[in-house]
């Protein structure tokens, strides 16, 4: 059986935790969508973090991935966008 969608978890940090006030959302997805569209989603949900479009790193399940890599059902997903010292 094809499942009609995927769910994965978000984890939010910096800018786009302050855009959404939590620390994770639950989303569901196509099968076989990139993990550049979960940032889209979020930037088409709230465009004042359209700033961070094209400086957010993505992580898929602790680890560094490049934009165009397939997310899976059950997948935990990190949007990094460029921190501050302080």
């Amino acid at each position: 059986m094809i499942k009609s969608a995927i769910t994965i978890t978000v984890k939010l940090f910096a800018a786009y935790q302050e855009a959404y006030g939590v620390e994770e959302l639950v989303m569901e997805f196509p099968p076989n969508t990139p993990v550049v569209a979960v940032r889209d989603r979020l930037l088409a949900e709230h465009p004042e973090l359209s700033q961070w479009r094209d400086i957010t790193r993505f992580g898929v399940n602790m680890q560094f991935v490049e934009s165009d890599t397939i997310i899976q059902d059950g997948d935990e997903v990190v949007l990094i966008p460029p921190v501050s010292g302080g």
